[in-house]
């Protein structure tokens, strides 16, 4: 009788090992056919994406030199001669855009040459006109040294950010994560900028939105949420811009 016993549950516990090792295959299968499935949708996407063709006959590294381009054609944010920081400049589109807009690639002798900074925690090939920080992690102290010792105590006239978290898939998630390297960011500008200065921070839908937006309102003169054509309809992506930066009171 024990040995009948036994013998049912180790038929039983090798049943079990067969259900989970079904699972386990069925769910791998699961993963590796949703990863396929966006891999291909994101492919269909790229090749229908005017944008996508734009970058290449314009020489820019993405698509998303068009939002930056937009955004400044409407607001001109960029100008001959400013200090710019570009925060999550990989691969670098924003900086090529920003390194001729404001001449800190010097092809013209006639109007102000700018300077102009791109941090990102990805490496970058270098673009002519920009001191570039890859391998940095802009939420580091260490790497906000490096921005100042290079700044030479000059002060910054416009703070670009295209910074964004790996996205998780998880919408409340994200938002969370991109709103704390939004503030970040403001914190950076506010103690860094000139008076006047510009801020344009990426950030997605989401409840805190009103929150980091009034914020800003009380740093800067003229603060509004910005979506450029160039984002596609899907995305949840927006900018806030921030103008006219109001300084802050000495003690």
């Amino acid at each position: 009788m024990l040995f009948y016993v036994s013998t049912l549950l180790i038929i039983e516990f090798l049943c079990f090992i067969m259900v989970k090792i079904k699972f386990c295959k069925s769910w791998s299968f699961l993963k590796t056919f949703t990863r396929n499935h966006s891999s291909k949708e994101w492919l269909l996407r790229q090749k229908t994406d005017p944008y996508v063709e734009k970058a290449k006959i314009k020489s820019y590294r993405c698509r998303s030199a068009f939002k930056l381009l937009q955004m400044d054609d409407r607001f001109s944010i960029l100008k001959p001669g400013q200090c710019v920081i570009d925060i999550g400049a990989a691969p670098g589109s924003w900086s090529q855009v920003a390194a001729s807009r404001i001449n800190s690639n010097a092809t013209n002798s006639e109007i102000p040459t700018g300077l102009l900074i791109g941090i990102d925690l990805q490496q970058m090939y270098p673009i002519k006109g920009v001191t570039l920080l890859g391998n940095s992690d802009f939420t580091s102290p260490k790497t906000w040294q490096k921005i100042k010792e290079l700044l030479n105590s000059r002060p910054i006239d416009v703070v670009l950010s295209d910074m964004a978290p790996n996205a998780s898939g998880v919408k409340h998630l994200d938002h969370d994560l991109i709103i704390k390297l939004a503030y970040s960011v403001v914190k950076f500008a506010v103690l860094n900028s000139n008076v006047g200065a510009t801020c344009l921070i990426k950030i997605l839908d989401g409840n805190q939105n009103a929150e980091i937006e009034n914020t800003l309102i009380k740093f800067y003169s003229n603060v509004k949420f910005v979506k450029p054509e160039a984002s596609r309809s899907d995305s949840a992506e927006k900018y806030l811009l921030a103008r006219g930066f109001k300084g802050l009171k000495q003690s």
